[in-house]
């Protein structure tokens, strides 16, 4: 069996960025990558601007005593600038984000004057510049505010909108088939009978990689028979950039998906990883189409697509950061010891008084269990032989981010 690093290197190495452009509005634009880089139009601010209101003043007029209280003539408020000549001994009424006048150094909060008339005085102690945001002090013209690579957050929507970057250039998604087998398996929406279970990754992996950036296209259950499975997994391959599928990828009578993605033409690139669970993942390709199959049980299938498809995913859709770094927690469960496979552990995090990550163990019975894993919220990684008891740091991969 491979180990997670080598069977990663492996799959990324099979995947070639599928660099097919398209422009999309920006407000549909989250969580998509950038196919070019992306300049500002504009300088932020395009003019000196206040940060408090108050009044806007210059700073030599305080230090002259004779010129205090100042004589307000005016006010300047955003999208309507004060715009006659301000002279020695006066002010002007100033509003957040609104332009300084020229002259005026200085914006003094409102909180730190009052005001009786148009005359203004002003307490305590202050200096030049006060609270006056300089032009071009966030961006300026010409600069890079993003890469091509970099996967849009909802923020970044609002730093292109302020460059006028609308529509947005970006790679299309990749495009995700699911399929799911087992003659035991029922829709949700079924009653099951002797001997069968309702379905319930299907969904499950739909949502995964949709959040992972891809376009899904989900085509149900398919029976355990060779014939059926040759037709379904066809058709499949003809439209997807990848294709997954659960079960049957076992060494049992009955699993048959790897000997029909083989008669399709999909070369092997390995089967099974030394991972706890998920170890009986199945890995191949055709052409330029991926292929994974992976186990039935629940949680070893969301650890697969986490560990090893959702890098893929991105990988195709031209991301620049493709896999999510581990972070420290703290074990607050049992002592532990793994076997001979790197063990993932279900657990919920919080923290300590301290800030520090507590990782603790979910109430679940193995890896069939799917109600028991909602309610984790990260996986705690034990490398194989290893061992880690109560307060000891362990690496942890956080879910559904």
């Amino acid at each position: 069996m491979l180990n997670p690093d080598e069977a990663r290197a492996q799959i990324l190495a099979s995947c070639t960025p599928l660099c097919e452009g398209q422009t999309i509005p920006l407000r549909t634009a989250a969580g998509r990558v950038l196919a070019q880089d992306v300049f500002s139009d504009v300088d932020m601010p395009p003019f000196r601007k206040s940060a408090m209101d108050g009044f806007a003043m210059s700073y030599a007029d305080l230090a002259e005593p004779e010129r205090s209280p100042l004589t307000c003539v005016g006010e300047s408020r955003a999208g309507a600038p004060f715009q006659r000549p301000v002279s020695t001994g006066t002010c002007v009424e100033i509003y957040t984000g609104a332009e300084v006048p020229d002259a005026c150094d200085l914006v003094v909060m409102v909180e730190q004057t009052h005001r009786e008339g148009d005359k203004v005085h002003v307490d305590g102690q202050h200096r030049a510049q006060q609270n006056i945001c300089a032009k071009a002090e966030d961006l300026e013209v010409g600069r890079r505010v993003k890469s091509a690579g970099h996967r849009l957050s909802p923020t970044d929507l609002s730093v292109l909108a302020a460059v006028g970057c609308d529509p947005v250039p970006v790679w299309r998604q990749p495009r995700v088939t699911i399929l799911t087998t087992g003659d035991e398996l029922v829709p949700p929406t079924q009653t099951p009978g002797m001997g069968q279970i309702r379905e319930t990754n299907t969904l499950h992996l739909a949502a995964l990689a949709e959040r992972a950036g891809a376009e899904v296209n989900c085509l149900g259950l398919v029976r355990d028979e060779p014939e059926q499975l040759v037709q379904s997994f066809g058709e499949a391959l003809e439209d997807a950039d990848v294709v997954l599928t659960t079960g049957g990828v076992s060494m049992g009578r009955y699993d048959l998906v790897a000997e029909a993605f083989l008669e399709l033409g999909v070369e092997q690139i390995f089967h099974k990883v030394a991972i706890k669970p998920g170890k009986p993942l199945w890995f191949g390709k055709r052409d330029r189409t991926l292929v994974f199959a992976l186990p039935g049980n629940p949680v070893s299938c969301l650890l697969d697509h986490e560990v090893f498809v959702r890098p893929a995913l991105a990988r195709l859709e031209g991301a620049s950061v493709e896999i999510i770094d581990l972070r420290l927690g703290c074990w607050n469960g049992p002592s532990l010891h793994s076997g001979p496979r790197q063990q993932h552990l279900p657990v919920t995090v919080t923290q300590d008084d301290e800030g520090r990550d507590l990782l603790t163990p979910i109430d679940w019975s193995g890896s069939a269990d799917i109600v028991g894993l909602s309610t984790a919220t990260a996986l705690a990684v034990l490398e194989p032989g290893g061992e880690a008891q109560p307060g000891e740091f362990l690496p942890y991969r956080s879910l559904y981010l």
